[in-house]
């Protein structure tokens, strides 16, 4: 079973297309299929259009929320509500183009647990298309998963990687990386794009300064999560090095000034070394200290999420092969 995922918001001009297109595509590509909208706070007849098609067929069901939460909240609830073994996301401007569900599931049959799209011909203006390419080569090189398409809304997964990963923020244009820190096989694929037809774009000139901070995010959780001491502990003795170092050698030159009178040195207390020997200290010591309480964070609520994940497991009693139990989505 497929379960189809698309979050909603100001996009009533488009959903009776969409759902038409994916029927047509769907009802051939796979046994059995949902739709599940979430509306996201729209201020137009989404939900009015949304709730006549759920009337119209049993496949589909919706979602409300009080007002806009984000599309990672909305990704969520949808992944909760969802039945299926297989999980897509697709955004609901008709950008994605759901023909392109054989291919993902062609995939997917390959033994891969998350196919992500890939829009090598992008109708986008040219000052959206250049920062996302400067943003997928910055992100591919600080997490060691190599896409061309990391923000692309069409991805296809398996039910047991949204069971294992928690988004929030926005952090779900990440959702490859953070499947592939947890060992599952990751492709891409290239889908055809589509232009905008209704509604208008929902992202602004900020949305590539917020992807970095969430990128740096989403590196620092898949590299130390588990261990935040390894990276707050190393940058710490960093500066306390450097400025142990720095004091070291001014209390040399101030034992050979009261030692050794003979040997003429300047006074140490005017010397801009001393005062970036002294914060460079003080910074490393902090440093190893947050570490310690982010140590302590993780120890005492860190438990409730395992820091494996189990592809499957093989007992003697005759049963070769059982799914492990997934952990429910955070």
């Amino acid at each position: 079973m497929l379960s189809i995922i698309v979050p909603v918001m100001n996009e009533e001009g488009s959903l009776r297309q969409l759902w038409d297109e994916i029927v047509a595509v769907a009802e051939t590509a796979v046994d059995r299929f949902e739709l599940i909208f979430i509306d996201d706070g729209s201020t137009d007849s989404s939900w009015q259009v949304i709730s006549e098609l759920i009337e119209s067929d049993s496949r589909i069901s919706g979602i409300r929320f009080r007002r806009n939460f984000g599309k990672a909240a909305a990704l969520t609830a949808g992944m909760r509500a969802a039945d299926g073994d297989l999980i897509l996301m697709m955004d609901a401007d008709l950008q994605d183009d759901p023909a392109e569900i054989p291919e993902m599931l062609k995939k997917i049959e390959l033994g891969f647990d998350v196919v992500n799209g890939w829009k090598k011909r992008r109708l986008d203006p040219w000052h959206k298309v250049y920062p996302s390419k400067v943003f997928n080569w910055l992100v591919s090189t600080m997490t060691g998963l190599t896409l061309h398409d990391h923000n692309c809304g069409l991805k296809m997964f398996r039910s047991d990687v949204a069971a294992e990963i928690s988004i929030y923020g926005e952090l779900h244009r990440f959702i490859p990386v953070l499947a592939f820190a947890r060992g599952f096989k990751v492709t891409e694929l290239p889908v055809n794009h589509r232009s905008r037809q209704h509604g208008e774009s929902k992202y602004g000139v900020r949305r590539f300064m917020r992807g970095l901070l969430d990128a740096l995010t989403v590196t620092f959780l898949i590299s130390f999560g588990r261990r935040p001491q390894h990276a707050l502990g190393a940058v710490g003795l960093f500066f306390f090095g450097i400025g142990m170092l720095g004091l070291g050698y001014l209390s040399l030159l101030w034992c050979l000034m009261h030692v050794v009178p003979v040997i003429a040195v300047d006074p140490i207390g005017g010397r801009p070394l001393l005062a970036y020997s002294i914060a460079a200290t003080l910074l490393g010591g902090q440093a190893m200290s947050l570490g310690l309480l982010a140590e302590l964070i993780v120890a005492y609520t860190g438990k409730a999420k395992d820091s494996y994940s189990i592809s499957e497991r093989k007992c003697s009693n005759g049963q070769a092969n059982v799914t492990p139990e997934s952990t429910p989505a955070q």
